[in-house]
């Protein structure tokens, strides 16, 4: 009987993910009205994000069951 070396290859999921940042000045009375604001001029694209704003790229694997 022949042996042969035959490798099975796998099919993985890899996860890319891309973070962008960048720092914009809300007036507001507190903390959470910031943060509100803040939200609300993204969700509006008053604030939008461009590729001059990356910073890191990380890759996750994700097991295979």
């Amino acid at each position: 009987m022949m042996k042969t070396d035959k490798k099975l290859n796998r099919v993985f999921q890899i996860e890319i993910v891309e973070t962008l940042s960048n720092i914009v000045e809300v007036d507001a009375e507190n903390e959470q009205e910031a943060l509100l604001r803040a939200q609300d001029m993204y969700r509006n694209e008053k604030v939008v994000l461009y590729p001059d704003d990356f910073i890191d790229t990380k890759f996750n694997i994700f097991a295979q069951k």
